[in-house]
């Protein structure tokens, strides 16, 4: 039994009515995607909201690490005070992910079976349902830009580097549909992303 199949029935339901007011499956994913990230924008809020939170108690966790690099039960002691005091909660970023998921599997295979997509041309791209390089491309390109205006810390920028050629590697013979799915959720997050983080959090205020 497929417990996702009443919200891929809903996502099919409004790809296609998106498809009958632009004519094209395309313009429909992309009003689709944007629907879906409008509605999931609280969630995706809150977490972007814990990942600055945590960002900017960094430079005071870094001096309780030099602190206690020997203690290891009183670093972890000290860091716990410094979440309770700012009130940030490092789990609090993995809720709305979680809340997320069905949703975006639901998408998912909405977009793998639906058969209309099948010679449907959108800009360059000649076939939905096909493999396409250049979105592949744009995939790779925007999951670059979205880690680079989220990870401010130099060591974990180098190991997840490697992301977006990981995705572009799994993601090389997907549907073109999906992959333009994919690109303007990331664009989404990055704007999203940009008037979150160029705001102190509370914890950063605190701090001055």
């Amino acid at each position: 039994m497929n417990i996702l199949l009443p919200i891929e029935n809903l996502m099919s339901d409004t790809l296609q009515y998106f498809h009958t007011i632009s004519h094209n499956y395309g313009v429909a994913i992309i009003l689709l995607t944007i629907a879906i990230r409008i509605i999931l924008y609280p969630l995706t809020h809150k977490q972007t909201a814990s990942m600055k939170a945590l960002q900017d108690l960094q430079p005071e966790m870094k001096k309780i690490q030099e602190k206690y690099k020997d203690n290891p039960e009183k670093y972890q002691q000290e860091v716990m005070e410094l979440y309770k005091k700012h009130k940030v909660n490092p789990m609090s970023g993995c809720l709305p992910l979680l809340v997320q998921m069905p949703f975006l599997i639901a998408l998912y295979q909405t977009l793998i079976h639906t058969t209309e997509f099948k010679n449907a041309p959108f800009i360059w791209v000649n076939d939905l349902s096909g493999p396409d390089i250049p979105l592949v491309i744009l995939l790779g390109l925007t999951t670059y830009l979205s880690q680079k205006m989220s990870i401010t810390d130099p060591n974990q920028a180098k190991t997840m580097a490697f992301i977006p050629f990981l995705m572009m590697f799994m993601f090389w013979s997907l549907p073109a549909g999906v992959i333009l799915y994919i690109v303007i959720s990331n664009l989404f997050t990055m704007g999203q992303q940009y008037l979150v983080l160029k705001k102190p959090s509370p914890a950063k205020e605190e701090l001055r």
